[in-house]
């Protein structure tokens, strides 16, 4: 077996599921990058721009190498304000912050070891000084967790699935076939559940 270097293995890790999370933006209008899809509000463009807060501050500020745009808006008051754009925020201006942030992290990845401890000021003082692995561990987590969440709501806008154009990781069947599936699973689900 082949061996691999372990920060190789956890960043290549975090590049796709950065690489996922862009793709969901592709070839959507402004109103369904931006439409809230569920009730707490969850749209594809605010997870872009959460993710970008998250590796701006993750691999910044927590190491002592702060990310150099001025974040001072993130203390407005309003807990949510870095999951949604605002009308003066562009698509192009959101995805280009999650790219600078990413390479402001990726540089942070090579300038310090995984054992590297930093100082998670939003975490609970009990568990706020951990390693750098630990910190990227919690990031590819926290960014598979919400690509998961951009499959979802782009699965409703448009039915569009997977991890990027043409890599689809579902099987390929048809709008028939997909609609039999569906409704087999609710006859099952209403079976089991004694309402069918």
């Amino acid at each position: 077996m082949a061996r691999t270097d372990p920060k190789d293995d956890l960043r290549s890790y975090l590049q796709r599921a950065r690489d996922a999370i862009v793709w969901k933006l592709d070839g959507l209008s402004e109103y369904d990058a931006r439409r809230p899809m569920t009730p707490t509000g969850t749209n594809l463009l605010g997870l872009v721009k959460h993710l970008a807060c998250c590796e701006a501050g993750y691999f910044g500020e927590t190491f002592g190498r702060p990310f150099p745009d001025d974040l001072s808006w993130l203390e407005n008051g309003d807990r949510q304000v870095d999951l949604w754009a605002t009308a003066d925020e562009s698509r192009e201006q959101i995805v280009d912050f999650y790219r600078r942030a990413w390479a402001h992290a990726d540089a942070t990845f090579d300038a310090l070891p995984l054992d590297a401890i930093g100082h998670v000021p939003w975490w609970p003082a009990d568990r706020n000084q951990t390693a750098l692995h630990r910190v990227l561990v919690h990031m590819i987590a926290e960014t598979e967790r919400h690509a998961g969440h951009a499959d979802i709501c782009r699965e409703y806008i448009d039915g569009a699935v997977g991890l990027g154009a043409g890599r689809t990781n579902v099987p390929d069947q048809d709008a028939d076939q997909w609609r039999e599936y569906y409704d087999k699973l609710e006859r099952l689900a209403r079976q089991v559940a004694g309402t069918g």
